[in-house]
């Protein structure tokens, strides 16, 4: 079939090793410090010592000390939850909304492994948010931030949801940003440096520039959810998830987009990520977890999220986009998350190449989301996974037997409505069962070293 020789072309020397040939070890993360998010709204009585620290959202090895291995992961946004829409708009409950986004060491030491040394992210004005971005920016997806008991909170132009980290060589750190999406360059205490985002076109407000302007479409919260640093010293972004340029592509493109940036020249290139529309209902419900560099054109990528029978796929696998082409000549003329198979091969359009590595189900994994990978060496892997901060969100009373949270909006009272008639139906937050709500750190060990 055409459509699988243009996705998946490139045959790989080492196939996928079965599971039983994989041998990974698993920790629970422990935080010395007493590390947590206070806590004091409407619920707090079921979160009676607040939310546990939600690292876990990227992870990169920083080193070894005989058996100690350090690493450096960073958190995301801060405790959030499903919501009503508000105003037309996609909505997201921030139960602690001046929690300031972080970076913490990660130690494996013999069987324990633990998280100290928390840095929040600050820049000359101060510490950071984590609430979305105004409207009126570039790269806002309109998503509205709403208090606990779903009243609009404001919206923050130094707002991050920070994702994924790497090194940048110099003791310091890249990050990705969801929102924008942006890439932020940090030093090692969480001083943002600099901050990179999509080019604004004419007419447009931006917070930020250098990055091609097309990756704005992001879907919401589905930004840059991987970065690394490549060999040579660019770094590589990936988005999470599908475009949705003008609101009609997520679930029509073949592809998310991997986004090269060199720092020392400001170069950029970009290129598309395979996804197999067999295995999804909907293009759009394939996301990335993270990326790590292996070469200058090889990364391992995490691909996650619920196939079209609803079943849980957490999948690393080895991509090459050496052969792939730069989609910003084609952009010129008509991006190619329009385009199917048929119609990015008469155009000469070759995605990156990918080869599934490791079955994270099949090993054993259970939590929803892992979202942070690191390369210790050539055949030891690390993954952690996004704990939600403990939290979720829970629909009572639904009305006319509708249980979604976002099917319904949410008024400036904050009571909900189903198609415009007002309802009983309430939104409460409930903490996740402890095994979900651990922070774990996965150590895996492959048969052969990757090359």
């Amino acid at each position: 079939m055409r459509l699988h020789s243009l996705l998946f072309s490139a045959v790989f020397a080492t196939a996928a090793a079965p599971a039983a040939d994989i041998h990974a070890e698993h920790y629970q993360i422990a935080f010395p410090n007493q590390d947590r998010v206070a806590y004091q709204g409407a619920w707090k009585t079921r979160f009676p010592t607040g939310f546990p620290m939600g690292i876990g959202s990227g992870l990169t090895f920083t080193g070894r000390n005989g058996n100690q291995l350090t690493f450096v992961t960073v958190t995301d946004r801060g405790p959030n939850a499903d919501a009503p829409a508000y105003q037309g708009q996609e909505g997201k409950i921030f139960a602690a909304p001046d929690f300031t986004p972080s970076i913490m060491t990660l130690t494996l030491d013999g069987n324990q492994a633990t998280a100290s040394a928390l840095h929040p992210l600050h820049d000359e004005k101060g510490p950071v948010s984590g609430l979305p971005l105004p409207a009126t920016l570039v790269g806002s997806t309109r998503e509205v931030a709403l208090s606990d008991q779903l009243k609009k909170l404001p919206d923050d132009a130094r707002g991050v949801d920070t994702e994924a980290i790497t090194p940048d060589g110099s003791g310091g750190f890249w990050l990705s940003d969801e929102y924008g999406p942006f890439l932020l360059h940090i030093a090692a205490d969480g001083n943002i440096l600099q901050k990179f985002g999509p080019t604004p076109a004419d007419g447009e407000t931006g917070i930020a520039t250098g990055l091609p302007n097309i990756i704005k479409w992001r879907q919401p919260n589905r930004g840059f959810e991987g970065v690394t640093r490549l060999p040579d010293g660019r770094i590589l972004a990936a988005v999470q998830s599908t475009l949705d340029i003008d609101g009609k592509t997520r679930d029509k493109a073949l592809f998310t987009r991997l986004v090269s940036f060199d720092p020392a020249t400001g170069k950029t290139a970009m290129y598309g990520y395979p996804l197999d529309p067999s295995h999804w209902k909907k293009m759009g419900d394939a996301k990335i977890g993270d990326i790590v560099a292996l070469k200058n054109h090889q990364i391992l990528v995490i691909e996650q999220g619920a196939d079209k029978d609803k079943v849980m796929h957490n999948l690393i696998y080895r991509v090459d986009f050496g052969d792939a082409s730069d989609l910003t000549t084609f952009d010129q003329q008509q991006p190619a998350e329009w385009n199917d198979a048929a119609t990015l091969a008469s155009r000469g359009i070759r995605l990156a190449d990918k080869q599934q590595i490791v079955d994270l189900r099949a090993l054993g994994w259970e939590p929803e989301k892992a979202e942070g990978l690191a390369l210790i060496d050539a055949s030891t892997l690390a993954v952690t996974n996004d704990n939600d901060f403990g939290l979720q969100s829970v629909l009572t009373h639904p009305a006319n037997g509708v249980k979604k949270i976002g099917s319904y909006q949410a008024n400036a009272e904050g009571t909900l409505s189903l198609e415009g008639k007002a309802t009983q139906a309430g939104v409460e937050l409930e903490p996740l069962s402890s095994d979900e709500a651990a922070s774990q750190l996965w150590i895996i060990h492959l048969p052969q070293p990757l090359k």
